[in-house]
């Protein structure tokens, strides 16, 4: 089970790479063509080196940064709590999750090892969008991962992945509104400072 949900947390990023230059794609066709994009950066034998970790991870966090809407994952993740925020806090609140999001997953994209990742359809909606796909591992599962999207101007930007049925944004949701309603917000905010910091340690040793 362990390592079945490392695969899916490696996977689940590996579609999020999108270049400008990609925007007035459909979603189906921004996800095939930026599985390649990063899957190159993850295959480049130079960028595999030790001594590479920081400039293989910045070239990583472009991609991710470039499609998520973190803004967008912050409200639904925060939910009412969200209200009742001011500017300045939703912007603290925006950026440590948004870090939170790239620091834990960006360790887990690096262990893709070619499972094989099949886009199945598109269904848009408006200015949402939902992709459908699977990731079949080497030992022959098939994992559907579904992409929602929400459409800024002429570019599709990712604000949830559903996999095997469960929300990432719906485990956040509930995680932070756990804490919020036991303890406090600053808690929360506490929490998520204090990760950070311990994300950075962990970096240096």
């Amino acid at each position: 089970m362990r390592e079945r949900l490392v695969i899916l947390l490696s996977v689940m990023l590996i579609a999020f790479g999108i270049e400008t230059a990609y925007g007035a794609l459909s979603p189906l066709k921004i996800m095939n063509a930026t599985t390649d994009r990063v899957v190159e950066i993850l295959r480049d034998k130079e960028l595999k080196k030790a001594t590479k970790t920081p400039e293989r991870r910045a070239a990583i966090r472009k991609a991710v940064t470039e499609v998520f809407d973190f803004e967008e994952m912050s409200k639904r993740a925060l939910s009412v709590h969200w209200q009742k925020l001011t500017i300045e806090e939703r912007k603290e609140f925006v950026s440590l999750f948004s870090d939170l999001l790239e620091r834990s997953y960006i360790k887990k994209i690096e262990g893709y090892s070619d499972e094989k990742i099949d886009y199945l359809e598109e269904k848009i909606d408006g200015d949402s969008a939902l992709v459908k796909s699977k990731i079949t591992t080497r030992r022959n599962i098939e994992i559907p991962i579904d992409y929602k999207l929400l459409k800024r101007g002429d570019k599709w930007y990712v604000y949830d992945v559903v996999i095997e049925g469960v929300s990432l944004i719906n485990n956040y949701r509930t995680q932070f509104n756990k804490i919020i309603r036991q303890s406090s917000y600053t808690e929360l905010i506490k929490r998520m400072k204090n990760k950070q910091e311990e994300e950075l340690f962990s970096e240096k040793r």
